[in-house]
């Protein structure tokens, strides 16, 4: 075991795996220890606050738009910081793990954007951790090529071809315990934005791009405000110009709507725009109003983008994006092509009619999530912006979104179908199983999921459990039934540990806010050895 102690005091606790110390050395953990020094207190805190928030919003406080930052939306002539190089066009935005195959698949897919996701397709193993700052090293220094024991080759691409890199660090709520600093686990987001930003980011100057990243389930400008004093400060500790730093905040919580353009404002000089991310979002929505009648939602595949409440929200956050100069990403699309010619084509048909919803609507880009949806999202948007990198002149002056738009779900409220429910289940404890692996990102039913979808799936059961609209008996013989043909397919997954997450973040009295930290510290860090 590794024990390394720099002025800072980040230890490591785990066993030393194959290159690490490229990535791991003293002087990148007296960098992220800086960061968890000057930042740690801060991110306590807040954390402290979203659960007061929650406390509040449970008692029946009003969600609005903030009465005491209205100068702030009121303001007319602020604007974030122009483009920056490799960001001006993003029309096409694929996502994928930082693992070496994704890695060069999505830069030589033909978007514009690689997010190189630690957040959400990442199981956070040691390994998958460390794995992907490899990856994103050995790309940006061209000696990722490589070839499979089967003779397949990957190869990136010559010249200018490739995707421009954003990452996308893990969220606040979660720690990284394979790193303590002062006592303590290091908050996984300074791990992930720090071992980049200490090893990539001169690099991506000299190359001619910079720093860029997406910041995920930000709650309020608060949040926003503490990435940009980490930005700052990065910057200064290295040398490097402020505002080099760019960043995408997803839109993907119920309190981050209402908070959009305050979100935008604190990043201002660092801002890369907003996205639009739809599971989590609903997700949000659940955790935060599932206790009450009127936020009943139906099953997931009915709540599509044209419901009500969420066409005010992507129309609020083009509208916002577009008034302060920034881009507007929209949302995923998670086909995976199969064997089934017909399937494919009806599948693409939809996903062409999404994106066409999100051009008409004023997006710039938007994502996809496997090189094969590439080419359709940017015929779409081809035809909207032609040699256009954005369509910012868009300004939306006609959207006016009130709070009780954005919080109108009983417009579609309803109970679950039979087959949305078992759904749910087969799909959490299917995606459960990958993750307890080592694999986050995983093919299901002809989609690429994330973690995203695990938890949509498991707080829908919570919430149709706690108004009872469905049966619990008839719950746990579903689950019954999904955990044996779980068994079936996958002979090697710990069924036992699986059904027990399940009925711990699906079916107890409180809802665990999130599946991840309970499933990383029980098993995942188990695995991994640290000592702990």
């Amino acid at each position: 075991m590794s024990t390394i102690a720099p002025p800072h005091h980040v230890r490591v606790l785990a066993a030393e795996g194959h290159r690490h110390g490229e990535i791991v050395t003293p002087a990148a953990l007296e960098f992220v220890g800086r960061l968890a020094a000057a930042f740690g207190d801060r991110r306590r805190e807040l954390l402290k606050e979203r659960r007061r928030q929650v406390l509040r919003l449970a008692s029946g406080s009003p969600l609005d738009f903030p009465m005491v930052t209205c100068a702030v939306r009121a303001d007319p002539t602020w604007r974030v910081a122009p483009p920056a190089p490799g960001l001006t066009d993003r029309r096409v935005e694929i996502t994928g793990p930082p693992d070496r195959r994704m890695t060069v698949n999505a830069l030589n897919s033909g978007a514009k954007v690689w997010m190189a996701d630690f957040e959400d397709a990442t199981a956070p193993t040691w390994d998958n951790v460390i794995g992907g700052q490899l990856s994103l090293l050995d790309a940006i220094e061209r000696r990722i090529d490589f070839t499979t024991g089967q003779g397949k080759e990957y190869r990136l691409a010559e010249g200018d071809k490739l995707a421009t890199i954003m990452v996308r660090p893990r969220g606040w709520h979660l720690d990284e315990e394979h790193l303590e600093y002062d006592g303590r686990p290091v908050p996984a987001a300074l791990v992930d934005f720090g071992l980049y930003f200490f090893h990539c980011a001169q690099r991506q100057i000299d190359a001619g791009y910079g720093p860029y990243f997406y910041l995920p389930k930000l709650e309020n400008r608060y949040e926003a405000r503490l990435w940009n004093d980490i930005f700052v400060l990065a910057q200064d500790l290295l040398g490097i110009p402020r505002g080099t730093v760019r960043a995408t905040v997803l839109i993907e919580t119920i309190t981050a709507a209402f908070e959009m353009e305050e979100i935008l404002y604190e990043l201002r000089e660092h801002s890369a725009g907003l996205n639009a991310g739809r599971w989590d979002y609903l997700f949000s929505v659940i955790k935060t109003f599932g206790h009450r009648t009127d936020f009943l939602l139906p099953d997931r595949a009915q709540v599509t983008m044209t419901a009500p409440f969420m066409r005010a929200y992507t129309e609020l956050l083009v509208r916002t994006c577009h008034k302060r100069g920034a881009h507007a990403i929209g949302g995923m699309a998670a086909h995976v092509p199969g064997k089934d010619p017909a399937a494919n084509e009806a599948a693409l048909a939809k996903v062409r009619l999404d994106k066409e919803r999100e051009a008409e609507d004023g997006f710039d880009g938007s994502w996809v999530a496997h090189p094969a949806l590439v080419p359709v999202c940017r015929q779409v948007f081809d035809a909207v912006l032609g040699d256009r990198p954005h369509q910012q002149d868009r300004t939306r002056d006609d959207v006016d979104v009130t709070a009780r738009q954005l919080l109108s779900v009983r417009r579609i409220s309803g109970p679950p179908t039979p087959e949305g429910v078992r759904t749910n289940i087969a799909v959490a404890l299917r995606y459960f199983a990958a993750w307890l692996r080592g694999q986050g990102a995983v093919a299901l039913y002809g989609l690429m999921e994330d973690a995203a979808t695990a938890e949509i799936a498991r707080v829908q059961i919570w919430q149709w459990l706690r108004h009872r609209v469905i049966d619990r008996e008839k719950v746990l013989a579903l689950l019954d039934d999904e955990v044996a043909a779980l068994g079936a397919e996958y002979p090697w997954a710990p069924v036992d540990d699986i059904r027990a997450l399940f009925e711990r973040t699906a079916m107890s009295g409180e809802l665990p806010l999130f599946f991840t930290p309970d499933a990383y510290t029980r098993h995942l860090v188990r695995q991994t050895g640290a000592e702990i």
